[in-house]
Order: structure tokens, then sequence, then C-alpha cells
């Protein structure tokens, strides 16, 4: 009895100890990831515990004990597992706020992320406050390691103008239980390596990076400042940028670029960080649309549809981060990264409808809309990557148009390629690196009609908005590449997964690196990513045809 009452007395000491946890703050924590599991070394110090069902009732509670210390008994923990309903998920507490268990979604249709990533952001961001030092254990699959970091990184925002954040970064550490073959063996998990938690590091501080550049407003991240994050990421990587800006734009023929950003107050640029390794045999080059911000030009955006427009330069924020991860994980081939940046503003200068500008192509283009600024600013970038960059692989990425979310909706980006053999490539992808794509129609002979001008080779904006407009706006990008082009093209819209409700995803560093994984030093991102087809045998197939 007196035991029981000194036990009792201890449990309520450390109730009315433990810190009174506010609303949840945007701060800059720090991300550290680990394979296997350290203790918690205080009482005070949340623990989240994440993982599907089948994986947390497999778990057993002398696995995950060091990071309860002495706060929960198996029969809580056992009592708290058992009880959970995920419908879809399931949170239930262990020891107040301070220890918890979720269950992910046991429901997983075949477009959807076997990882179950959007849950795994969707939980984090409502049970991690972000003000003090937490830890997060995810239990997995090894092939759900990479998509499962990446989707902790979404979780945790970088940039915050509130005033009442903590200014003293937390630290979050996330540890992994990573299941193995053997369900029964005396140890079912295997570690991961130091490469493997080296490149979930590389992702994640690429996601948190996209997502930063994305959530500035404008009046932080112009043209200039995102030079400046370009160029930062270069000295990381020891890579000078090649820049091209204002009116040397204009005098080098990119008048996709130019036209677009000519009347803004800080003047567009083309920028390009080239990473080119020994023994390369093949040229990829990501091309990604930067405009900073989108009035609409003199098509003026109306004052519900202008806020937000801050995230159009989320292909190029992707891209960034993309290509810090892909080349900080060992690149092999030769990888240039393409931003068109410009804001579409309007000014005495701005392009007018009715216009006619010549692209970096060589075709000239009339303006019946000044807000579809995109395609014109990639047609560019797309071209300078096939004339001047010699890619044979060239993927563009996007928030190029409102009709993506009505094709495919909020999660899944909608993509486009003139080489039907990358289909099932990004498919996977897709699904391994839990940023989601789907198809759509690739005909181009029923599209590129839509641009028809009387006065110049195309106008840049669709005739019938009833005829797949997603489709027809990569099409016009193709359209200066050439559909007779030998190397293979990749258009991805990602105008809706760049955001979730008010916060950037970070979308596209997950997947580019995926994609691209074969290309790549590191073991986990060579284990899950796809096989992806050979430039040449598409073209050796296409001499054969013609």
């Amino acid at each position: 009895m007196l035991r029981a009452l000194l036990l009792l007395k201890r449990e309520r000491n450390l109730l009315f100890s433990l810190p009174v946890r506010g609303y949840k703050v945007h701060k800059m924590a720090n991300l550290v990831f680990r394979s296997g599991l350290t203790s918690s070394g205080h009482l005070c110090i949340p623990v989240l515990i994440i993982g599907q069902l089948k994986h947390l009732t497999q778990l057993r509670f002398k696995d995950i004990k060091v990071k309860l210390d002495s706060r929960v008994t198996e029969q809580a923990y056992g009592l708290a597992v058992t009880s959970l309903n995920p419908s879809p998920t399931d949170t239930k507490s262990l020891f107040v706020n301070l220890a918890s268990v979720a269950a992910l979604p046991v429901i997983c249709s075949r477009h959807n992320t076997p990882s179950r990533a959007h849950s795994i952001t969707k939980i984090i961001q409502s049970s991690v406050y972000g003000d003090t030092d937490e830890h997060i254990v995810i239990v997995c699959e090894h092939s759900d390691v990479y998509a499962s970091a990446c989707a902790v990184a979404r979780a945790l925002p970088l940039y915050s103008k509130k005033s009442e954040a903590n200014k003293t970064a937390a630290t979050i550490s996330v540890e992994f239980l990573v299941r193995g073959n053997d369900s029964g063996s005396a140890n079912p998990y295997v570690e991961l390596t130091a490469d493997e938690i080296s490149c979930i590091t590389n992702a994640a501080t690429g996601v948190r990076l996209a997502a930063r550049i994305v959530d500035t407003p404008c009046s932080e991240m112009n043209v200039d400042s995102f030079l400046t994050e370009v160029t930062k990421i270069g000295a990381e990587l020891d890579i000078t940028p090649t820049v091209i800006r204002d009116k040397e734009l204009a005098a080098k023929g990119f008048g996709g670029i130019y036209g677009v950003g000519k009347a803004a107050k800080v003047p567009p640029a083309l920028a390009v960080l080239s990473y080119t390794p020994t023994g390369a045999t093949q040229t990829v080059a990501w091309v990604g649309k930067g405009i900073v911000y989108d009035t609409g030009g003199l098509s003026l955006k109306g004052k519900l549809a202008m806020p937000g427009m801050k995230r159009d330069c989320g292909g190029a924020a992707g891209i960034l981060g993309a290509f810090y991860a892909a080349v900080k994980s060992g690149f092999t081939e030769n990888l240039h990264a393409v931003f068109c940046l410009a804001e579409n503003g309007i000014g005495p200068d701005a392009t007018r409808p009715d216009d006619i500008l010549t692209l970096y192509s060589g075709r000239t283009v009339e303006i019946n809309n000044t807000d579809a600024e995109g395609r014109l600013v990639l047609s560019d970038g797309v071209f300078y990557a096939s004339k001047d960059l010699k890619a044979n692989i060239i993927l563009d990425m996007a928030t190029l148009t409102g009709a993506q979310g009505i094709a495919t909706g909020k999660y899944h980006a909608a993509y486009l390629t003139n080489n039907g053999s990358w289909d099932d490539a990004l498919m996977k992808s897709g699904l391994l690196s839990g940023d989601l794509v789907f198809p759509l129609p690739y005909c181009p002979e029923f599209h590129v009609g839509e641009f028809n001008s009387e006065l110049a080779d195309m106008k840049n904006s669709v005739t019938d908005r009833h005829n797949a407009q997603a489709s027809c706006a990569g099409i016009f990008i193709e359209a200066h590449l050439g559909f007779d082009h030998p190397g293979t093209w990749i258009h991805v819209d990602m105008a809706y997964p760049v955001h979730s409700g008010e916060r950037a995803t970070g979308y596209g560093v997950s997947l580019l690196t995926t994609l691209f994984g074969v290309y790549s030093k590191n073991p986990i991102l060579r284990k899950i990513s796809p096989e992806i087809p050979s430039v040449d045998e598409r073209a050796t197939k296409k001499a054969r045809i013609n």
C-alpha cells in the first residue's frame, strides 16, 4: 500500500511539473534522422510513434520501450495499440500529451502511395508543436523510408513571420524502425546505413528549401532573391551558376522570359546550375517555371484569384531542392537545373494582348492572354536545354494551369511526355516518392490546333477552353522543341500539389530524385528508383517507323 501511495505521489508531482503546451508555432526546427531508437533522455520530451496498424501490432513493447522510459507500461501500450481504429487515421495518447501512437490508413488504393505519406504529414502537423525538442518514431517497410522522410519534412515548414514564434530552434528527431523480411527473428528490424540516412537528410533539406521559397512572399522572394538562393546552393555544391538577365535576355533571343518579366521592377533572368561528373553518358535537364508573382499581367487576375500567386515559382523551387538532393547524393550523369525567373507584373513596359513575341526557338507567338505566361518562359527554357545544353532528357515542372486541378486533383500532379516508355517509370516514381502523378492525354494532332494564329506561328492561349487545357498547355511547350524532337521530353504540371492549405509542400523534390534515382550512387535511391528507358532506343525505334 505504501509503495502504491509513493508511486501515486510521484506521478502527481510529475504531471504538475510537465510543461504546458500551447498552440502550434511555426519556427525553424532542426530535423535529424536516425536509424534505430535512442533513449528520449527526458520524461518531458514528447514521443510520437507512427505506423500502419499491421506494423504497430507486430511491434513488441521491448522494441519500443527505450522511447517510453518509465512513463508507459507494457499493458498501457498494448491497450492503446489494440484500441486504434484508423478511419482514416487514429491517434491514442499513452501519457498525457507527451507520448502518443498513431495509425496510418488501412486502405490504400492503387493510385495512392503505399507509404501513406500524406497522412504522415497530417498526423505530424496535428501532433507536433514545434516549441520544444520532440521525437518521432516511424515504423515502416524499407521501400517506404524515403517517402516517409520527405513527408515529415513537409510537415515542418521553415518560413514564418509570426511574432510569437519561439526564436530558439527546437530539434525534431526522426527515428526509423524498418521492418525486415524475417518477422520471427530476435530482431525483426534492419538498420539504415549512414549513406541512406545522409540521402534522406538531403532530400528533407531539399523539400524544406523548396517549401520555404514558395511560402515566402514576393516582397522578399523576388527574382534577385531567387537568384541568391540559386547562388547559395551552387556554392554549397561548388558550382557557379550561369545567369542571363534583363536586356541581355532580349539580345540573345529569350523573348518569352523577357516579354513576361520586363514590366517588373526587378528584371527577369535565366539561371542555370550545371553538374557534369566524369564518365557521364546522359545529359538530363530539369527546367522550372519561376514566376515569383503572377498578377496575370494586363489580363489581370481577379481579387480572389490573385492571393497565393507567390506559389507560381513552385516548379523552379522544387527543381532547386531536387538538384541539391540529387547532387549531394551522388548523381552520376550530367544534370542541369534551368530556372526561368520573372515577375508577371504590370507597368508601361508590360507585354500587351496582340503583341507578338519571338521566343528562343525562333517561333513567333501572338499574345492573346498575358496570364498564360508560364508556357512562354518554359518554352525558352526547354529549347535552351536542347540547343545549348544538349540535353537528351528534358523535364519541365511548373504550376502551369488551374485545369490541372480539374484533371487530376489536389494530390496528383499531371504529366505529359512524348515518350510513352516513360509512363510506367513516372507512375511508379509517384507512388514510391509520395509526390503523386497521373498522366494527361498526349495527342498533339488534337491539341496543337488550339494555338492557331493568322499573324504568327501560334497564339499563347487556347481557342477552346473545354478541350483538355492542361494537355494543350504542355503541347505548347513541346511545339518549341519540335514534335520530331529525338530526345525525351516530360512535362509535370503541379499547380495544386504545390501547396496544401496555406502551406507549400516542397513538391517535386522526392519525385525527381526517385525518378532519376537510377543515376544515383546512393543505395536507397537506386533501390526504389524504377527502370527508365533508353533515349537512344526510342530514337532507333522512331527511325525504323519512319
